[in-house]
This record gives C-alpha cells, sequence and structure tokens, in this order.
C-alpha cells in the first residue's frame, strides 16, 4: 500500500535525527499530491524546526495544498514549544488529509494535535504502521509513559563470562575483552543516547573518560554513581568535556560541569536515580558497568535492552562474573566479538 510505503519513508527520514534531537522524539514528513511525492523533511535537531516544518518550506509559499496529504509519524504538535504548533500551520495551509502513526504521549501533546485537524475539516487517519513507529521512538514513549530513561545495559564477556580481569593487569590493554571494531560501535552507540552511567569501581579501575572520541557525534551527559565521594577531581569524568551528573549520599555542592544529587542508596533505582533523571529531561542512558551496577538494574528489572560482547577466543584465569543472562541463539560479529542483543520482554 503506497500508505505504508509513505509511512516507512518517514520513519528513514525521522532516523535521521537520532542522537541530535533527544529528548524530542524523531519525527519524518512526506507530502504527496496525486499520490507523488512532492516534498519531504525530518527533525534535525532539538530546539529547532520540527518535520512538518522542514517539508512545507520545501514548497512554494504560494503553494495550493487543497490536495495534499501530509505523513507523519507522530501525532504534529498542538502547544507552543520552542517553536510554534505544527498542527495550527497545516491548518493554515488548508491541507486535505493528514495520515499519522502514532499518536503522541507526552501529556502536553496527548491528542489534542489531532483532535484540532479533525475540528479544522481536516480527514486525519491514525494507527498506521503503529508498533514500527513506537520502536523507531522507543526512548520518547518510555521516558513519557514509564517516567523514566530507555535503558540500555551493555557490557563485554570473556569466553568464560568474566566482565574484567582479578586482579587487573599493569598493563592497560591486557584488560581489554572486545576489539576495535567493537569499541568504535560503543562510541556510535553513547553518541545515540543522552546519557552513559557506571559505578565507582568502574571509574577507580578504568579512569574513562565516557565521550564519543571514536566517531562524529556529541558527548552523553556522564552519570556516576559514587556513594561515599570516594572519586577524586583529577579523573577523566569531571574534566571539561561533558556535564557530569554524581549521584551520592554526601552533601556536596554543584562545581562548574559537575552536579550532585543526594540521594538514598537503599531506595530502588527508579525511585531516586532514574527520578532525578526524568526531571533532568534526559530520555536514555546506556550503563556500561560495573558488574554490581548492571545486576542491580537487572534485579529491579528497570532496564530495556541488553547488548553483550562476548570475545568467544579470550579467557581469563580469574575475575569478576558477568551478570547470568540465557544468551540467545543468534548474534552478530563485531569484528571478531560475538554481539547478542535483548529485549526486555516485560
Amino acid at each position: 500500500m503506497n500508505t505504508e510505503k509513505h509511512m516507512r519513508r518517514c520513519f528513514e527520514l525521522a532516523a535521521k535525527g537520532l542522537g541530535s534531537v533527544a529528548p524530542n522524539p524523531m519525527v519524518g514528513c512526506v507530502i504527496t499530491k496525486d499520490n507523488q511525492v512532492i516534498a519531504e523533511g525530518f527533525h534535525v535537531k532539538y530546539g529547532e524546526a520540527h518535520a512538518e516544518v522542514n517539508a512545507i518550506n520545501q514548497l512554494p509559499s504560494d503553494f495550493n495544498f487543497s490536495d495534499a496529504t501530509l505523513y507523519v509519524n507522530l501525532e504534529p504538535c498542538a502547544h507552543q514549544g520552542k517553536t510554534p504548533p505544527c498542527a495550527d500551520l497545516i491548518i493554515n495551509k488548508k491541507f486535505k488529509k493528514v495520515v499519522v502513526c502514532n499518536v503522541d504521549t507526552n501529556p502536553l501533546v496527548g491528542g489534542k494535535g489531532i483532535e484540532k485537524l479533525r475540528n479544522a475539516g481536516i480527514e486525519t487517519v491514525t494507527g498506521v504502521l503503529e508498533n514500527e513507529g513506537r520502536e523507531l521512538n522507543k526512548r520518547f514513549f518510555t521516558f513519557h509513559e514509564l517516567k523514566r530513561p530507555y535503558i540500555i545495559l551493555k557490557w563485554a564477556q570473556t569466553a568464560n563470562g568474566f566482565i574484567c580481569r582479578k586482579p587487573l593487569s599493569d598493563i592497560k590493554e591486557d584488560n581489554w575483552i572486545t576489539g576495535e571494531y567493537s569499541k568504535k560501535l560503543v562510541h556510535q552507540w553513547r553518541a545515540q543516547e543522552q546519557g552513559i552511567m557506571v559505578g565507582t569501581n568502574t571509574v577507580v579501575n578504568d579512569d574513562p573518560e565516557l565521550t564519543v572520541r571514536l566517531v562524529e557525534g556529541k558527548n552523553p551527559v556522564r552519570i556516576i554513581l559514587d556513594k561515599d565521594l570516594k572519586l577524586s577531581s583529577d579523573l577523566a569524568v569531571f574534566n571539561n568535556k561533558a556535564r557530569t551528573i554524581v549521584f551520592t549520599e554526601q552533601n556536596k555542592d554543584n562545581s562548574g560541569n559537575v552536579t550532585y544529587y543526594k540521594i538514598n542508596f537503599n531506595d530502588k533505582i527508579q525511585d531516586s536515580v532514574l527520578n532525578h533523571l526524568h526531571h533532568e529531561g534526559i530520555s536514555s542512558v546506556i550503563i556500561e558497568g560495573g558488574a554490581k551496577l548492571l545486576h542491580s538494574v537487572i534485579e529491579q528489572n528497570c532496564w530495556d535492552e541488553m547488548r553483550i560482547f562476548v570475545n568467544p577466543e579470550l579467557n581469563f584465569k580469574n575475575g569478576i562474573s558477568a551478570p547470568k543472562i540465557k544468551l540467545p541463539e543468534s548474534f552478530e560479529l563485531s569484528g571478531k566479538d560475538k554481539l547478542y542483543q535483548i529485549k526486555n520482554p516485560h
């Protein structure tokens, strides 16, 4: 069907905004006339024009929209945010028809855009490829519906199930589990998410910068769990290359690009850490360790995806065990590493 064809094109356009538009959703727009595509657009960057505006601006100002159909993968906004309401623009242009994939579950919109269009006499169809649209904007829908960021757990393990060598080797390269291809892929993932989270031991052991260095992209907000404020300020996670949020049980004033939140570490992660991140507007977080933090999130079942690298050629004699997860039969190759991806069925 052409309707589904045009909507899938919206998905392709929308996906170009991954890593640039959050916490906004990824949105693409296609305009047709006589079933021919005459304009396209997508939301390029947070705070800038929405997909509908970018598509409409491809056409002359005196263009007659009365026989045109606008396809968009998310309900046009009906409120004044950083940009004017798209629903009003569509009504002013007098489109004949609008086809929408998903209703926007942001309470600021929540069906109001569709209601506006229908009240203006524009034929409005919803629910086209709805499941695919939700998958595309899984971060956005999780953020608004579960009131927490979309959580991706990522770790690497040896063939015999260790996440870390113990004791660590003085030669840093001897502690690495994955190859260069996988490292670059992880940096690509970091650029796609708004936050990256690790525990105290990971920072102490690895002194990671937690930035995007191997690919082009925006650095995520660094999120550190440091209960007793053990970490010294000269560690790489406190440099000025990205913002850092520290969760602790101690009192500490904010300093420069570092924000401190005092929480009770006995509370559930959802009730403490994730609530704060939701309030900060952080819609997705990739958690890269260590083992204690990963175990805690898995136990509390507040995760959405797991991405697990296994080096089939590497074994550690002693180490810290990776979370005990039944790996699926299917995997992708990431260089010589095996990459398993698991969605939370709940």
